[in-house]
């Protein structure tokens, strides 16, 4: 017999996927192609925005690319405003996150169950 899934369960795994999430695009962005020169670079403001993104993504429902997409945006747009963010900074962060999708969307699909023993 199976268990239902409750409520508390599903927010617990979302919660879970998302930190994943977060982890695969940090892993490109730290140590991927240009990881050591972001490393070089990096800055608190990239990192709070990226926290941003990341909790508006657990918080969605459903996160599809336009969700994560509006998500980054609305982050960059509030550090656009912030002292001692350069536009060509903010930009290369924005691209940066985008291009991650791809990786990211894969910790968002459904899990297929595995196949029941006889």
């Amino acid at each position: 017999m199976a268990k239902k899934s409750t409520g508390k369960t599903m927010a617990v795994t979302a919660g879970i996927a998302g930190l994943a999430a977060a982890a695969v695009a940090g892993g490109y962005f730290f140590y991927g192609k240009d990881g050591a020169k972001h490393r070089k670079n990096i800055k608190a403001w990239s990192i709070k925005a990226k926290g941003e993104v990341l909790e508006k993504l657990e918080k969605a429902k459903d996160v599809s690319e336009v969700v994560f997409q509006q998500a980054v945006d609305a982050a960059s747009a509030k550090y656009s405003k912030t002292k001692g963010v350069t536009p060509e900074e903010l930009a290369a962060f924005t691209k940066n996150l985008k291009k991650h999708w791809k990786d990211i969307k894969k910790e968002f699909a459904p899990k297929k169950p595995a196949p029941k023993k006889k």
